[in-house]
């Protein structure tokens, strides 16, 4: 009879520990879902300027409206903070700059006609850099995010710096990628970012994150090729999947803006008055 009713209460135990595990996985699920408004926006937009032509301006024009007016939308709800604004702003011009010299060196291109061009690169396509950041900030407020064991400011900005320069200093010199994501392992080895779930605080290794995110960039970097976002040389003729090696790019540039994300939230939380950022332990 015991034997009976322990196993019942090892059945029950299970059964609970299972669905407080599913409850958790769709919490996170959907303030990750929240967090990627801004990017989903971006990708649906592309989707129907595709399919569905709208009439009187060039398709990068319309996409260019539909993201300022996304952006005044989210600040308008306060889904989005003036401080996030700021720092969404800033990743835009990284973005646009990169974008400007990768287009110079043809690394890829924008072959559509549009109205508001710099250089031939749309002004939309800061916005998808500036989506990425988007994505960081939002998750870091809904998440609560924290970091331990953080490194000092003398190494993540250093280190953040050269990852951007690589971008454009491999088109003339060697490239140095993958000396520089050897560097962020060694950099962040001891690093975790925590995260709050339902109240239940999680952590993971720092590089870990980086490299989930770089991932799943490369998969929307897919969606967005195939629905003309730009085109790589290779896409020219029909689409193909992108080089898996892109992941690497992508992985990098996550680095670089979660960095810039986490040393702005370090210097407004040391300000008078500011909120802290969420760093736990440094080490």
């Amino acid at each position: 009879m015991e034997a009976t009713v322990q196993k019942h209460i090892q059945k029950k135990t299970a059964r609970l520990r299972m669905k407080r595990v599913l409850i958790q996985l769709l919490s996170f699920a959907r303030e990750q879902a929240l967090s990627c408004l801004f990017p989903v926006v971006i990708f649906a937009s592309l989707a129907l300027t595709k399919i569905v032509p709208l009439p009187f301006l060039p398709r990068y024009d319309w996409l260019l409206i539909i993201c300022l007016f996304m952006q005044w939308w989210m600040v308008h709800s306060r889904l989005e903070t003036v401080d996030e604004l700021r720092v969404i702003t800033l990743f835009h011009l990284i973005g646009l700059a990169l974008e400007i010299f990768k287009i110079h060196m043809g690394s890829w291109s924008y072959p559509e006609k549009g109205y508001v061009k710099i250089l031939g690169v749309p002004l939309y396509s800061g916005f998808m850099y500036a989506s990425v950041a988007s994505y960081i900030c939002q998750a870091w407020r809904r998440l609560e995010v924290g970091l331990v064991k953080w490194p000092p400011f003398l190494a993540v900005f250093p280190l953040a710096a050269a990852i951007y320069l690589n971008f454009f200093t491999h088109h003339f010199w060697i490239d140095i990628r993958w000396w520089l994501s050897a560097l962020v392992l060694v950099v962040f080895w001891k690093s975790r970012v925590t995260y709050m779930v339902n109240g239940t605080r999680y952590s993971m290794p720092v590089a870990l994150s980086f490299v989930l995110i770089g991932f799943f960039i490369w998969i929307a970097e897919n969606i967005a090729t195939f629905f003309g976002a730009w085109q790589y040389p290779d896409q020219a003729g029909t689409w193909s999947l992108v080089h898996f090696g892109k992941v690497s790019s992508w992985l990098l540039l996550v680095i670089v803006s979660f960095l810039i994300v986490a040393v702005l939230k370090q210097v407004k939380g040391n300000m008078p008055g500011g909120k802290k950022a969420g760093v736990v332990e440094k080490n």
